[in-house]
């Protein structure tokens, strides 16, 4: 029998579950490192279910308790080629198991279900559109040929300037002296530590680009600026694509806002609840 309803959401930087009873009461929660599709199928199982057992042991309950248990998952780059079958042969100890994109459950979550479209800013970027019975996505291609205005976006364009100012092809900046300190001020440090980047390792400077530019450094301004003006282009075509209302997720997205003109912050609409609540919704639970 199915009484309990966990969802989680895996996206680049963690993996969030949340554990609640029928009458959606919280028993548990738990948290871990970056599980989307692209860490492995193997790797992103281990990291589901560490934080599914941290949730079940806040609950005081134990794997056997999978049975009764309606999961909603979103999962990061499940859109890719494949990876839904791979999947499904995970073999999820739960009763029962239903997947969508990290995109898909935001968006649930913040229109509690109904029409409405989000754009996440968070380590990428993505707009899920949901309206008038279907569902599409629009960017969120995968870093770096996407993630327009995300925090990966925004780390590399600070580590690009770091790397011409070193090279005396731009003006060095405290943005720049603040990036290339974390390396010695030495170039070969730098290019080694791109070689094993990830888009969280970019990202992890989006909160340095922002301090500087609230500070008033001017690359560090044109960088945010310039993430504003793709952040702008994502809301406009949520809109000309029939989405009623509009809500901002992810975790820049509220450093982002005061960048956006106040003519697009006031078409945006707060969200109604976060991913988490949309993977529950997934899963089944029913809305208050």
């Amino acid at each position: 029998m199915i009484d309990l309803y966990l969802g989680i959401d895996a996206g680049g930087s963690h993996c969030r579950a949340r554990l609640t009873d029928a009458a959606g009461k919280v028993l548990g929660t738990g948290e871990a490192g970056p599980a989307n599709a692209r860490i492995g199928m193997e790797k992103l199982r281990a990291t589901l279910m560490e934080t599914v057992d941290q949730a079940l042991s806040q609950a005081g309950l134990g794997v056997n308790a999978g049975s009764r248990i309606s999961a909603g998952l979103g999962i990061a780059g499940i859109s890719r080629p494949g990876v839904r079958e791979a999947l499904n042969s995970l073999d999820l100890p739960f009763g029962k198991v239903r997947w969508e994109t990290d995109a898909a459950i935001a968006n649930l979550g913040a229109h509690n279900g109904g029409d409405g479209a989000t754009l996440i800013l968070g380590t990428g970027s993505i707009a899920y559109v949901k309206v008038n019975g279907g569902s599409f996505a629009i960017g969120g291609y995968g870093f770096p040929i996407s993630d327009e205005g995300s925090g990966a976006a925004l780390g590399l364009s600070a580590v690009r300037h770091a790397l011409r100012a070193l090279d005396g092809r731009t003006k060095p900046t405290p943005l720049s002296a603040a990036i290339t300190s974390r390396f010695s001020h030495e170039t070969p440090r730098v290019i080694a530590w791109m070689d094993a980047a990830t888009p969280k390792d970019y990202a992890a400077f989006a909160p340095v680009v922002f301090d500087f530019a609230e500070a008033d450094d001017e690359i560090a301004r044109s960088i945010v600026e310039s993430a504003a003006l793709h952040v702008e282009q994502f809301i406009e075509t949520i809109f000309v694509r029939g989405a009623p209302r509009c809500s901002l997720a992810g975790g820049i997205a509220p450093r982002m806002r005061p960048w956006l003109r106040q003519r697009t912050t006031a078409r945006l609409s707060p969200a109604m609840g976060d991913p988490l609540d949309g993977a529950l919704l997934l899963a089944g639970l029913r809305k208050a």
